[in-house]
């Protein structure tokens, strides 16, 4: 088995490396003075099988060709497997036509990955479940809701006063297996989106007075609807609103939005790096996926259950 990394989370990699005890892969991955990128795999990888660790978050473009020429350069080096292990999928979120002479990217960048010469995908909590069916090799997508019950458990420790809260009905079904989970009761935020990129709130649907409501959804990138939806619940009288979500891309002004809001906090996975979002905001706090993302690979390597992780 090989490791090998690309640039948009190299703490991540050198974290799932150091739970598998396995090195990093010796590459060179740069850019040529017009920003096109080379890749060098530095050692031998003939018959191996290998996984290459790079979320396609911002610069979304940038890491999804580095991701790509990654795949390629090990297939022109006779590697046996190759696994593209992807923590944020980019472009999940266009996983369907909005409108008239709009694209599906999700099935694009999923028909890029797949000529590129990956013959496995590994991702964690797909923004829609449907875009697994996007692609013709196998794909695994992990959830994060176990790592993050966990958190919640040590610091949340008197469940009766906790409501799970999805920000949107389509986060239901994430949302209620999470309450599920710490047996908890769930609560929906019922809004509309006038246009991309903003939500209005429109209900609350469920009894959130005097608890303590956490938010659960897969993606933060504007902290608008984490915002709104946290302000809603508060001036429906809850105690205190935090937020827990498995991908930070945090887009401006998302921080300063969070620092200014009624959020007590707000949890993300290191799926994506978000060291300089953390370290602006101190509402922020980071806890790690890289055990599940290790014990993944360890398990498909192995050829054991990936289904397991999800118990």
């Amino acid at each position: 088995m090989k490791l090998l990394a690309g640039n948009s989370n190299r703490a991540l990699a050198e974290a799932v490396a150091d739970y598998l005890d396995t090195p990093l892969t010796r590459a060179t991955v740069r850019r040529f003075a017009d920003n096109e990128v080379f890749v060098t795999i530095d050692e031998n990888v003939r018959g191996e099988d290998v996984f290459v660790l790079q979320s396609t978050s911002y610069p979304a473009n940038d890491h999804l060709m580095e991701l790509l020429i990654c795949c390629d350069a090990l297939t022109r080096a006779s590697a046996r497997r190759i696994t593209a292990v992807m923590p944020y999928f980019g472009y999940a979120r266009q996983d369907r036509k909005m409108g008239g002479r709009t694209p599906i990217s999700a099935k694009l960048v999923a028909n890029l990955i797949e000529r590129a010469g990956c013959d496995r995908v590994l991702t964690i909590d797909l923004h829609a479940g449907q875009i697994q069916g996007f692609f013709d090799i196998p794909t695994d997508n992990l959830v994060a809701y176990p790592v993050l019950a966990r958190d919640i458990r040590e610091h949340y420790p008197q469940a009766d006063e906790l409501m799970i809260v999805s920000p949107d009905v389509g986060g239901v079904v994430r949302a209620r297996a999470l309450a599920d989970r710490l047996n908890a009761d769930l609560a929906i935020v019922d809004k509309r989106r006038p246009r991309a990129g903003e939500s209005e709130v429109m209900n609350i649907i469920g009894e959130v007075s005097g608890r303590r409501c956490i938010l659960f959804d897969d993606i933060v990138d504007s902290a608008g609807t984490l915002v709104n939806a946290a302000k809603a619940l508060a001036d429906r009288g809850a105690t205190s609103v935090s937020a827990y979500v498995t991908h930070g891309v945090l887009s401006e002004p998302a921080a300063q939005r969070i620092t200014d809001s009624v959020l007590a906090e707000v949890v993300i996975t290191d799926s994506i790096d978000g060291a300089r979002a953390v370290h602006s905001c101190g509402k922020v706090r980071q806890v790690s996926v890289a055990p599940l993302i290790g014990e993944a690979i360890r398990r498909i390597a192995n050829e054991e259950s990936v289904s397991k992780l999800f118990d």
